[in-house]
């Protein structure tokens, strides 16, 4: 996964808490939710980087084990 992908998620999730913050601060459920929302959306996204990561990362060791 791309660096520019992970950046881009963890400003969706710091986004979702400011949101959810604001919603907080203001009494707004609707801002609270979709706060929320984005920041659970950004976490799926995350989990997804994680995953193409570590799929990388086990083919390039067996990659690796196959050239000894």
């Amino acid at each position: 996964m791309g660096i520019g992908d992970k950046i881009k998620h963890k400003a969706e999730e710091v986004s979702g808490k400011v949101k959810e913050s604001a919603g907080d601060a203001t009494d707004n459920r609707d801002l609270q939710a979709e706060g929320q929302a984005e920041q659970s959306g950004a976490n799926v996204k995350q989990a997804g980087d994680s995953v193409a990561d570590a799929l990388r990362d086990a083919s390039q060791a067996v990659k690796g084990d196959d050239n000894r």
